[in-house]
This record gives C-alpha cells, structure tokens and sequence, in this order.
C-alpha cells in the first residue's frame, strides 16, 4: 500500500523559483509532503495594502483569523519581527540571497541615493521592500530624510511607479526584471537575506522535509536555469498577466541556502529594527524564543 503524503500548506513569496522547481519536479513529494500553494496569501501580498496596518497585512491574515499552519518566508527583518510580535517563529537554519533595488522612472530627475532624500519611496509595509530602504540608503543620508509610503504588494508598487503616484519604488524580483523589460531606470541595488517563518508548532520532521525539497530545487535550478525560467509565469500579478514578458531575462531571483543564519546575524537584525522604531510590536527578542531549527 502506497504511503500517504503529509499535508502541507506553503505561501510562496514569488521572489525564487525553489517553491515551484520542487512542486513540479515531485521533490516535496519526494520527502513525504502534499504541498498545497496557499495562493490567496501570495496573490494578497502583491495587492495594494494602502490603509492596512501591521498585523492586517495579506500576510498576517492566516495568524489573525486563526488559521497559523501557512508556511511563509520573508526579509531578515520582517520573519524575526513576526515571529517576535507573536506570529510563528522563524528558522534559523537556512535562508536566502536575494536581489532588491530602486527603480524611477526614465524621465526622473533622481540620479543616484543622494537624490531620494526627503523622496518617498514606495514599499510595503514591514516587509523586505521597506526595511531595505533604511538599510541601504543610511549610508547616504541621516534617517530622517529616508522617507516610505504604505505602497504594499509588488504589483502595487510597480503599478504605483508606472503611474506616477510614487517618484520612486522599492523592487525585488521579479518586479526588478519586470521594471527592466518596462523601460523603467535603476538608481541602486544590492542584496539582502530572507528567513522562513513557520507556524509555532510545525514538527521538525516536516520542516526538514520541506528545506531538503527546495535544497533539492536549488541544485536542479543550479544545473539547469533556462529550463525553469518560464515557472516566473506564477508570479506574475494579475494587473500585468496580460503582458508579453520575455522571462528568459529574468534570472534566478531569490537564492535558497541550506546552511544556518551566519553568525551575528540575529543580534544585528533586532539592533537595526530597534533603531529605526520598527521594533514596537515585538514583545519577544530572544533568540531561543523565537528561532526553530529544522535538524
């Protein structure tokens, strides 16, 4: 008799392919897992978020109607700030690598960093769109002249920029891509890390099955990147399906690292979130309190 397949429900962020190489090459599977998509989430955190305050955002949605067995995974920042406000924990055994910057249009007269001082700048709340922000541009100016505005999803940021309802917006795949094929212009970029954040009290054995599924993903991407490109297909929000997107452009994205967070890392993410007042919903910053690993 075949054994039965656990099942499992992933929100993918739509940043890599990991999450999809691993559902359509039967790598979860593989480990055990019935993986189901929870693509209302996704599709909710590409959405305008205008109005919505932290712990209403789609992604707290699962947490707040008392429904935490989505497994998500977001910035550095945002997975220990979640699980520090009570929702989930995040793993501290793996993470990502993933590309982020700062488009304008082409007709911007914004150059360079400098230029965005004092500039809003479209994000999505609490999430990896905006603690970038603080992050990368401090180097250029005092934190009082960074400016952000409640934006929300990617589809909600890009569409903000092509709009002209923002003079600036920050990207992360595949909206970096999408900007670039959109004609829009590139004022700065660099990479940040992701960290997954799982349910409280999802069991070890399943969360291992889970990284060695997109572990195994990584290697096939590795091995073969063309070959998955066309999976960006998912991630593309509804406002641009219509489009004709040249998706052999648009690269890897979000890289996935089975290995644990380098060390420091924890201690610098709570004394950044701190320093930028971003750390008022956490009632919790302990590390062993708020991180599971997955071995």
């Amino acid at each position: 008799m075949a054994q039965s397949l656990k099942p499992v429900r992933i929100a993918p962020k739509g940043m890599g392919l990991a999450d999809f190489v691993a559902q359509e090459e039967g790598f979860f599977a593989a480990e055990g897992l019935a993986v189901e998509f929870d693509w209302k989430t996704f599709r909710g955190t590409q959405s305008s978020w205008k109005g919505l305050d932290y712990l209403n955002r789609p992604q707290d949605q699962p947490y707040q109607q008392g429904d935490a067995g989505v497994i998500q995974s977001a910035c550095q920042w945002g997975s220990v700030c979640n699980a520090g406000a009570g929702m989930g924990r995040f793993v501290s055994d793996c993470y990502g690598i993933s590309p982020w910057a700062i488009y304008v249009r082409p007709d911007s007269k914004i150059r360079k960093p400098e230029d965005l001082r004092d500039v809003p700048i479209a994000v999505g709340l609490r999430a990896g769109s905006h603690f970038n922000v603080p992050w990368r541009l401090e180097p250029y100016m005092p934190l009082e002249h960074i400016k952000v505005v409640n934006v929300g999803g990617f589809g909600a940021r890009l569409t903000a920029l092509l709009n002209k309802e923002v003079e600036a917006a920050s990207l992360l795949p595949p909206q970096i891509a999408m900007a670039e094929q959109l004609g829009l212009r590139k004022v700065m970029e660099n990479t940040f890390h992701t960290i997954w954040w799982v349910p409280e009290h999802l069991d070890q054995a399943t969360l291992a099955a889970v990284l060695r599924a997109l572990a195994r993903a990584e290697q096939a991407i590795d091995a073969n990147l063309p070959k998955y490109l066309p999976l960006w297909k998912h991630t593309i929000p509804a406002e641009f399906a219509d489009r004709q997107w040249d998706f052999s452009t648009f690269g890897r994205g979000e890289r996935f690292v089975y290995e644990k967070l380098p060390d420091g890392e924890f201690d610098e993410i709570i004394a950044q979130v701190t320093r930028w007042g971003l750390d008022n919903y956490m009632n919790e910053r302990r590390f062993e309190q708020l991180a599971v690993s997955s071995r």
